[in-house]
C-alpha cells in the first residue's frame, strides 16, 4: 500500500471534517504555551517570570492530561474533552483578565497552572481513535496505523508551527492579551467539535473488543517517557532562547514566527516517514532521528541574528517529527489496548514537563547570560535523547517483535 493510498484510506475512514477539527482543536494548546510566555514576560518585564508561568501551564497540563486520558479510557472521550475545552478556555480568559488587573507574577503563575490543568490534549486523544477506526482493515491495519501516526506527528508539529505563528502575528498586530483570547475562542469552537465528533463513540467502553487490561509501565515505556521529556526540553528552551534573541534584536513579535520554522521541516519529515519500508522498525527510526538532532542543534550555540536562527531552527525540525512519531508508535504498541489513552497522554505529559523544565531553566539562563546560554539547554537535550535511543534499541525491538507475532496469531 503506497503512502498516498494509505493517507487517502485514512481520510475516507475518518472523514474530512474529523481531520479538520482534530487539527484545529490542538492549536490552542500550542498557542497558550508561547502566548503565556509572551504575556507574562510583557507584564513583568522578566523572561524568567514568563518562562516560569509558561512552564507552570505545561507542568499542570502534564499532570492533568493523563488523568483525563485514564478517565476517557473508561467513559469515552466525548464528555471528558467537552468539559476540558469549556473550562480550559475559561482559564485562559481569567489569565488575561488578571494581567490587565496588574496581578503579581505569583498569581499569574498559579492561574496559568490552573488553565494548563484543564486544557485538553487533542493530539494524544486523536491517536487513540485510529486503531478502532482501522480495525476492519484486515491485513493492512498496521500499515494504516503507521500512516496514521505519521500524520498525527506531522499534525502535532504543524500545530506547533501555526500556533506560535498565529500568536506572533496577533502580538504584532494587537497584543499578547488579544492573542490569548483568540486561543480561548478557538478552544471553545474546535475543542468542543472534536469532543462531539462521532468518532468519539469508538473510545472508552464502546471500544468493545479492543478492551484489554495489563500493566502500563515497563522498561520500554519508561524509556519512551524519557525520550519525550527530552523533546519537551528542546521545545521549551528553543522558545525561550528565540524570545530572548528576537527581543534583544528589537523584534519580539517575531518569536512565535521564528519558532514556527521548527515545524516546517518537521511536518515535511513527519509526512514522509510513512514511506519508510516496514523492515525499518520504529526503534531504528527513533535512533536515526536522534542521531540527526544533535548535529542540527549544535549551530544554535553560535547564532547571533534572527536570520541565522531561522535557518538553524528550520533544519532542526527535520529530526523532530520522525523522533516523536517513532516514540508514540512504540508507545501505542507497548501498552494494553484499554490503556492507550492513558499512555498517549502520559507521553504528551512528559513532553509538557520537559517543556516546563526547559523554558524555566532557559529563561533563567537567558536573564543571566543571554540567548546562547538558553540554547545550550537545547543541545544538552539532544545529547540525552541520543543516549536514550541507543540504550533502548534492544528492549524496544524485542517488545515490537512480540507484539507483531501476537497480532499475527490472533488478529483484531
Amino acid at each position: 500500500m503506497s503512502p498516498l493510498a494509505s493517507y487517502r484510506r485514512l481520510l475516507h475512514l475518518a472523514g474530512p471534517l474529523y481531520v479538520l477539527v482534530a487539527f484545529l482543536g490542538r492549536l490552542p494548546l500550542s498557542m497558550s504555551q508561547i502566548g503565556t510566555l509572551l504575556l507574562v514576560s510583557d507584564v513583568t518585564g522578566s523572561y524568567g517570570s514568563g518562562g516560569l508561568a509558561a512552564g507552570a501551564l505545561a507542568v499542570a497540563n502534564a499532570v492533568g492530561s493523563p488523568l483525563a486520558g485514564e478517565l476517557a479510557d473508561r467513559v469515552g472521550q466525548r464528555s471528558v474533552v467537552l468539559v476540558q475545552s469549556l473550562l480550559g478556555s475559561a482559564g485562559l480568559v481569567l489569565l488575561v483578565t488578571l494581567t490587565r488587573a496588574d496581578a503579581s507574577a505569583g498569581v499569574l503563575t498559579v492561574t496559568a497552572a490552573a488553565a494548563g490543568l484543564l486544557l485538553p490534549q487533542v493530539g494524544p486523544m486523536a491517536r487513540v481513535r485510529w486503531r478502532p477506526l482501522t480495525r476492519h482493515e484486515t491485513g493492512r491495519q498496521q500499515r494504516l496505523m503507521d500512516a496514521a501516526f505519521s500524520y498525527e506527528g506531522a499534525a502535532d508539529e504543524a500545530s506547533f508551527m501555526f500556533g506560535p505563528a498565529l500568536i506572533g502575528l496577533l502580538v504584532a498586530a494587537a497584543s499578547p492579551s488579544a492573542a490569548m483570547l483568540v486561543a480561548a475562542g478557538l478552544l471553545v469552537v474546535f475543542g468542543c467539535a472534536f469532543a462531539v465528533h462521532p468518532t468519539a463513540r469508538l473510545t472508552g467502553r464502546a471500544a468493545g473488543p479492543l478492551v484489554g487490561h495489563g500493566p502500563l509501565l515497563s522498561l520500554v515505556f519508561v524509556g519512551l517517557l524519557g525520550a519525550q521529556l527530552c523533546i519537551g526540553l528542546l521545545f521549551g528552551s528553543i522558545q525561550t532562547g528565540t524570545t530572548a534573541l528576537t527581543t534583544d534584536a528589537g523584534q519580539p513579535g517575531l518569536a512565535g514566527i521564528v519558532h514556527a520554522c521548527l515545524g516546517v521541516g518537521s511536518v515535511l519529515a513527519g509526512l514522509a516517514t510513512v514511506a519508510l519500508p516496514p523492515w525499518v522498525g520504529h526503534e531504528r527510526r527513533v535512533l536515526m532521528s536522534a542521531a540527526l538532532l544533535l548535529p542540527l542543534a549544535l549551530p544554535l550555540l553560535w547564532v547571533d541574528s534572527v536570520t541565522a536562527l531561522v535557518v538553524v531552527v528550520l533544519l532542526l525540525g527535520f529530526g523532530v517529527a520522525p523522533y516523536m512519531i517513532g516514540v508514540f508508535s512504540i508507545g501505542e504498541r507497548a501498552v494494553p489496548p484499554a490503556r492507550v489513552g492513558l499512555a498517549m497522554t502520559l507521553l504528551a505529559g512528559a513532553t509538557g514537563i520537559g517543556y516546563a523544565v526547559g523554558s524555566t531553566l532557559a529563561g533563567r539562563l537567558a536573564d543571566a547570560e543571554g540567548h546562547t546560554a538558553a540554547f545550550a539547554v537545547t543541545v544538552g537535550a539532544t545529547v540525552v535523547a541520543l543516549l536514550i535511543a541507543v540504550a533502548g534499541q534492544r528492549s524496544a525491538h524485542r517488545m515490537l517483535t512480540a507484539r507483531a507475532q501476537a497480532s499475527a496469531a490472533s488478529p483484531v
